[in-house]
């Protein structure tokens, strides 16, 4: 295993790195990571052709999967494999094809085994396009060592 980060900042995006080189799903959409901190991240997204819905706007599982995926990257920042406990979403305007998506992810509280984040999606414009709020949970093991167990 390589040496552990030595500060937060570090630890966070090295979590973050390592996960995502693992995460097929946030690849396969297009989303991008741009920012990972101690229990924080922001994610982007161009909405595409294929995420359009019968009234013309971005599905909701899409934009839902966007913030989910900033949630996670927050809830593992402080490399304790942490997985969603529960999640939930108010969708606030629409996205449409074309709008690029950005969430941004922060820890609200962070005891025991729960955590507790809200994520923010924007459109290109900062226009809120939905908020979400999920709760995590602590599972035994760590982010970066399991980056080693799985190569």
């Amino acid at each position: 295993m390589t040496d552990i980060p030595r500060t937060p900042e570090a630890l966070a995006r090295a979590c973050a790195d390592a996960m995502y080189a693992r995460d097929r799903a946030t690849q396969g959409m297009g989303i991008e990571l741009l920012e990972a901190g101690p229990g924080s991240a922001a994610v982007r997204m161009t909405v595409r052709a294929d995420m359009i819905q019968g009234h013309g706007t971005c599905h909701g599982g899409f934009l839902f999967a966007l913030a989910d995926s900033a949630f996670a990257f927050a809830c593992n920042s402080h490399d304790e494999a942490t997985v969603a406990l529960g999640c939930s979403i108010d969708y606030v305007a629409p996205a449409l094809l074309g709008d690029q998506l950005t969430a941004t992810a922060h820890e609200l509280v962070r005891k025991s085994r729960t955590g507790l984040y809200d994520v923010r999606l924007e459109n290109q414009r900062g226009e809120l396009v939905a908020l979400f709020h999920g709760k995590s949970y602590k599972l035994r093991g760590s982010v970066l060592t399991q980056e080693t167990q799985d190569d």
